[in-house]
Order: structure tokens, then sequence, then C-alpha cells
């Protein structure tokens, strides 16, 4: 059995988005902002020749369907009679805005990668039309390649998708609010995917004209409100969370972000759900052994 080294892949919480579909899922994506953090997913491949194909996934050591890692495996491994286990570890929930299902699916793409000598690009693209095709997202594998705070000019991958990057290191205050929340079943809803591609172009428009970090917050806060994406809770949770710094929504999920007064912020949202705290990674995903 071959073992693959560790590939840590950070999260990924978006500010704001504007969702683009094409035939080509190379070209599909969004253009939005948002930045990685230093929690994430560790992920190992374990591969070995068998007499029929079997895959298996595990989240913090339970069985999991992990549909987005599967197709990327699958990708990679087409119909071969190869026997894999992908391990991962993850610090934050599934389907809270953390961008774990593209998390989880690149590390398994680039940990498969060291086992079969694929290149990094080739295990990005794998990820990214994982993600698509699954529904789990549409930006956060290129973002979580890369690191960093970003904002994604051009949806899909390059040469069609284009990044750039602001500077900048904070601390993050994040609370998980309610259950979870699937972006398909957000995005199937053609009432709220109309505000949510009218406000998205007008927030990345914006965000290009003055890309600063301060700008990229108060965008994320405007964009949540008139999106009509988010529970009264959270809302409330965003408005309480704003008087010590700048507060939104992790899209898309039950859950908030903060920076500014971290104690303060910590204290108060601690009242509404489960508390993380985290800064940003600068360095995308990466083998850490």
């Amino acid at each position: 059995m071959e073992e693959s080294p560790t590939v840590f892949v950070p999260a990924h919480i978006t500010a704001f988005f504007e969702p683009h579909y094409d035939k080509n899922p190379l070209k599909s994506g969004s253009r939005g902002a948002g930045f990685c953090i230093n929690l994430g997913s560790r992920v190992k491949a374990y591969v070995s020749r068998s007499r029929f194909q079997s895959i298996e996934i595990f989240i913090n050591g339970k069985k999991s369907d992990a549909i987005t890692t599967l197709t990327a495996v699958k990708n990679i491994i087409g119909k071969e009679p190869f026997k894999v286990k992908i391990d991962i570890k993850q610090d934050l929930p599934t389907s809270q805005g953390f961008g774990m299902s593209g998390a989880g699916a690149l590390g398994a793409s680039l940990a498969l990668s060291s086992i079969f000598g694929i290149d990094r690009i080739t295990a990005i693209k794998v990820a990214h039309i994982a993600e698509v095709m699954c529904r789990t997202g549409l930006g956060d594998v290129i973002a979580q390649a890369f690191g960093g705070i970003e904002v994604r000019k051009s949806p899909g991958l390059p040469p069609w998708g284009m990044v750039e990057h602001i500077p900048g290191d904070f601390e993050i205050v994040l609370c998980v609010i309610g259950s979870r929340l699937k972006t398909a079943d957000i995005l199937r809803r053609e009432d709220i995917l109309k505000k949510i591609i009218m406000k998205g172009k007008y927030c990345v428009n914006s965000l290009l004209e003055n890309p600063s970090i301060e700008n990229l917050l108060s965008l994320s806060q405007e964009f949540m409100k008139s999106t009509g994406i988010a529970t009264e809770r959270i809302e409330k949770a965003v408005d309480i969370a704003s008087n010590y710094g700048r507060a939104s929504m992790c899209m898309i999920g039950n859950s908030v972000f903060a920076v500014g007064e971290t104690q303060m912020l910590e204290n108060i949202l601690s009242n509404f759900g489960k508390i993380y705290k985290a800064r940003i990674d600068p360095y995308g995903a990466r083998i850490i052994d």
C-alpha cells in the first residue's frame, strides 16, 4: 500500500460572489471575494492494487459519502482497480460556508497526485471540476489553491479565471449558528439567485475600484442584507457583532465571521453558537510533512 504525505488545505470563507455556469466546467465558477484561514483539512491518501475498485472516505474517523471528494478521486483513478482510502481530518463543519467540500476534494487530489506523479495544476483542475459538478461550491478550490485574501476577477480556472490578492493579516472569529445549509439548495431558488447575481456583480466591481480589507468586509455585509439569504438569527448576530468590528455571513452557511475586538466578539458570539478563532492563511494548499 502506498501512502501519501499529509496535505493541508485551508478553509475558505466567501464574503460575496456572483455565480457563473458554463458547459465547460473549467470556465464555470464565480467572481467574488473572500479569504483563506489557518483552520482547514489535513488529508492523506492510501492506495493499493486490487482486483476491483473501492473508494472509502473518512472524515474525522467516520466513514462519509463526501460526494465532492469521491468525484475528485474517481476523476483521477478512472476505472483502474485501485483500493483507495482517503483520510480527512477537518477543523470545521461541512455545509457551513467554510469550503470544506472543496478542501476535501483538493486535499485528496493533491495527495493522490503525489502517489501517481500528477502535476499540481491537473490536481487543482480535478478538484474544481468535482466542486462544480456536485454544486457544493464555485470558487473555493481556486482560492484554497493559492491562499490569502482574494478577489476573483473572472470565473473559473486560469487562463479564464483571474485572481488578485489583497495583502493583509488579521484574526477572525467564526460562529456556527444554525443547521447545515446546502449551497445547491440556495442556488436553485430563482428569486434569490437573481439577487445574488446582481448584488455580487456590484460588490466585485466596487471592491476592484477600492481593493481594501475594510471595503471587502463592509461589502460582504451589504451583500448579505440585500440578498435575503441570512436568517433572522444570523442578522441579529451580525448586527450585535458590528458594534465591535465588522461582521457578515459566511457564504453560504448558517455561520458568521467577525473581525475587530477579538475578545469581545468571542464573548458576544458565544451566545449564538460554537466559536472558532483563526487567522489568514497566506500559503494555500500544501504538503505539511
